[in-house]
């Protein structure tokens, strides 16, 4: 059977998109010479879990913020429980590791290692806006997707340890003995991550534009001064 004119057109043009021998490219998949996304993917998917909460967020929300497929998101991290896991282990732990740093250099003076924590809580956030939100939904919140993650991850690395070092500071008679050394993290993560958490509501309400995150740290320093102390 003669084929027609519109069918050999078809077939050449075929034939002039893929060449003989040309492997080809499935969907999704990127090219030998694109650039790798994955940070940008991790990016999208961490302001979308931030904005919406981990389990509204779906995979085609993160690709349409990453400005890519859902394919190429598949492509990279394979379902959501991966990507999650991800987002965890190259964003969330690493910033609380930056702050723990610091932490353990800041000597046996209480003083020190409270002005540490505050002043590293200012800089986490100032680095990663997206923090504190993810915290309240993620942690606090009941059936937040991150709070075994706090008690497993983080927690042994950080509060723990300064909760231990608050109970020997106060054995060795330099913090005021009326203080629990476990509530006194909790105050301070009470005075530091949470008012960064709530910016937007107590700016707006006092129309304090004018207060950013060093006057939030003088003003929590000057609130603790006379309460750390023995007396």
């Amino acid at each position: 059977m003669t084929e027609s004119p519109k069918t050999r057109a078809a077939k050449a043009s075929k034939s002039a998109k893929a060449p003989k021998g040309a492997v080809r490219r499935a969907p999704g998949r990127p090219g030998p010479d694109s650039p790798d996304l994955r940070e940008r993917l991790l990016d999208g998917a961490i302001a979308c879990f931030a904005r919406q909460g981990i389990a509204a967020t779906p995979l085609r929300a993160i690709a349409t913020e990453a400005g890519v497929t859902p394919a190429l998101l598949h492509y990279y991290f394979g379902d959501k429980a991966q990507l999650q896991e991800a987002a965890v282990a190259e964003r969330v732990l690493p910033a609380f590791a930056r702050l723990r740093e610091p932490l353990m250099h800041a000597g046996d003076d209480i003083a020190d290692l409270v002005a540490a924590f505050v002043k590293g809580i200012g800089l986490l956030v100032a680095e990663h806006p997206w923090l504190p939100a993810l915290w309240v939904r993620e942690v606090l919140c009941e059936g937040g997707a991150l709070r075994e993650v706090l008690f497993e991850r983080i927690g042994p690395q950080m509060p723990l340890m300064m909760a231990a070092r608050f109970a020997q500071a106060q054995q060795r008679g330099e913090l005021n003995e009326d203080l629990d050394p476990r509530l006194l993290m909790v105050s301070l993560v009470g005075l530091t991550l949470f008012p960064a958490a709530g910016a937007p509501i107590w700016r707006r309400m006092f129309q304090a534009d004018d207060l950013d995150f060093d006057a939030l740290r003088r003003h929590t320093l000057a609130l603790l001064d006379r309460g750390l102390g023995v007396g």
